[in-house]
């Protein structure tokens, strides 16, 4: 049985993790705060860009933008994984790795893959794999970021499917859907799929409108097709962007969560240990009793 200076030593220990594992909870409460913040003031600027996007998009020809034409043969994919640059956070980076491992092991078999890393957790995974690491951007997900990461990252890949050196793009990252719910989405960048088949960013969250619902038509000048080759581009940034936004508030509400838990644990394992040290006192005092008492008799 442990000693009562042991089991008092565990129990500070223990103390002290919770005092750490509550703090970084309120940290983690803070940044989620202002996380979702500006992931809400971005849904109605994506989801307008989408709506003139389609509507646009209605009459400009078919090959109104290379970006919208698929390869004959796809041999080279390149696939974006936003994770986390730090743990402790659950099994938030390890969905995120098991969706890419998943995705490329039974999607892109007999391609060539190449991966873009935002985070150290996904770039880590990507060093240990055989597909190689086209691009890594650390520190983004979860500090703070602005536009300018999603345009400059996505102009390269853009460059890089004119060019043939990439023949599709796929977006990996964590979709917040709550608090309680965070879940890893594929999502295809390049070619962009059809605009009537493209999701707006929370589209699954918001009601279905009536069909008689009147859109308006948006004058265009320049032309359609000249506006919609301005636009694609910019759509992709957004598509990025809004992937960055989304996984980084992912990654504070399952920080928060996961720094809740072991709050909690801390507190059942001192109360734990705070049983174990009362009846290791009290069999103390029992033995010394028990001495005094056996000693008292003997003198009698």
């Amino acid at each position: 049985m442990a000693t009562l200076k042991e089991v008092q030593l565990k129990i500070g220990s223990v103390k002290k993790t919770r005092q750490i594992t509550s703090a970084m909870k309120m940290v983690a409460t803070s940044r989620l705060r202002g996380s979702q913040e500006k992931m809400d003031r971005f849904m109605p600027y994506a989801s307008k860009f989408s709506e003139v996007l389609g509507s646009i998009a209605g009459k400009a020809g078919e090959e109104a933008s290379p970006l919208l034409v698929a390869k004959e043969e796809v041999k080279k994919v390149n696939v974006i994984l936003c994770t986390s640059d730090r743990g402790l956070c659950g099994g938030f980076n390890v969905n995120l790795i098991e969706k890419a491992q998943k995705f490329i092991d039974a999607e892109l078999q007999d391609k060539e893959v190449s991966l873009t890393c935002f985070g150290k957790k996904g770039r880590d995974w990507a060093k240990k794999s055989p597909n190689a690491i086209e691009d890594e951007y650390i520190g983004v997900v979860g500090g703070k970021f602005d536009f300018s990461v999603a345009s400059t990252s996505g102009q390269k890949l853009i460059n890089g499917f004119l060019d043939g050196d990439v023949d599709e793009v796929y977006l990996i990252y964590s979709d917040f859907k709550s608090l309680a719910r965070q879940e890893p989405v594929v999502k295809q960048l390049l070619p962009i799929p059809s605009l009537e088949a493209m999701e707006e960013p929370g589209e699954e969250d918001v009601k279905a409108k009536d069909d008689s619902v009147y859109l308006a038509e948006h004058i265009c000048e320049p032309s359609s097709d000249a506006l919609l080759g301005e636009m694609l581009p910019k759509n992709i940034f957004i598509q990025i962007y809004d992937g960055l936004l989304q996984t980084s508030t992912s990654e504070n509400a399952q920080r928060m969560k996961a720094m809740e838990n072991a709050t909690k644990a801390c507190k059942d394992m001192i109360d734990e240990l705070q049983t174990i040290y009362n009846k290791t006192r009290q069999a103390g005092i029992t033995s010394d009793l028990m001495d005094i008492v056996g000693g008292a008799e003997a003198l009698n």
